[in-house]
């Protein structure tokens, strides 16, 4: 594929590059070789390759969840330096 002036102006204004007559050249070449790059992939023969969605072979990852600890709201409290109806006493913030 040719890579043309009109593509480097393009992808740099995307990437909101100033690019030099030089940067763009170079860029223009290395584009080209890239897309060349890929291009062999057309070359492999993939019609007996399973397709996949992940590389490494993944189930469900989650886990259920489980309550540990249960509602002890007195030894919750217990560590607190006030409290009042069983709940946490902190001093106001708002009149």
């Amino acid at each position: 594929m040719q890579i043309t002036d009109e593509t480097i102006e393009y992808v740099g204004i995307l990437a909101k590059l100033e690019l030099t007559d030089a940067e763009k050249e170079q860029a223009k070449q290395d584009m080209s070789k890239m897309l060349d790059y890929v291009g062999k992939l057309n070359e492999l023969d993939t019609d007996n390759v399973p397709a996949m969605s992940h590389a490494f072979p993944v189930s469900n990852v989650f886990r259920e969840d489980e309550v540990t600890n249960a509602d002890d709201r007195e030894n919750l409290l217990s560590n607190a330096p006030e409290s009042k109806n069983g709940c946490y006493k902190v001093p106001k913030t708002f009149d």
